[in-house]
């Protein structure tokens, strides 16, 4: 497996987010939400299809950049095993995720007590710069 590989993988194994509600922290990861204390887990799947009903819209933006970051991980992924990958499509697609954890700590900040630190912004952007910085770079016309 090749580094960039490694790197975006390893995005979904760390938290997104770290939601503060009052005293309670509430991990954001890919796969679910962790609550420490007590621990609980609720996955992505059962978040979506029981817990989404009647929400704030902002808080679909994590099952939304799930989503795409699984977009991001097979164009990844096809590009090691077919060398059919555009890094640029790659690329845009972390950006997005990025945006999606800002949209979704953004919604938490504008709430009474509760605040998020989207860490998966920062993850995700990571990446992109460290990883494919001079490819976004070459698609900006050169200045004259």
């Amino acid at each position: 497996m090749n580094r960039r590989l490694a790197a975006i993988l390893a995005v979904g194994l760390l938290p997104w987010s770290l939601v503060f509600a009052g005293d309670e922290l509430t991990l954001v990861f890919a796969f679910g939400l962790v609550d420490p204390q007590p621990f609980y887990l609720t996955d992505i799947v059962t978040y979506v299809t029981v817990y989404t009903r009647g929400l704030p819209q902002f808080l679909e933006a994590w099952p939304l950049g799930v989503g795409i970051y699984v977009l991001a991980i097979a164009s990844a992924i096809s590009g090691i095993l077919f060398d059919r990958e555009d890094r640029r499509v790659t690329a845009l697609l972390l950006v997005i995720v990025g945006l999606t954890q800002l949209s979704f700590a953004w919604g938490f900040s504008r709430r009474n007590y509760t605040f998020a630190v989207p860490l998966g912004t920062l993850l995700c952007w990571t990446v992109v710069w460290w990883f494919d910085w001079k490819t976004l770079r070459d698609l900006a016309p050169a200045s004259q």
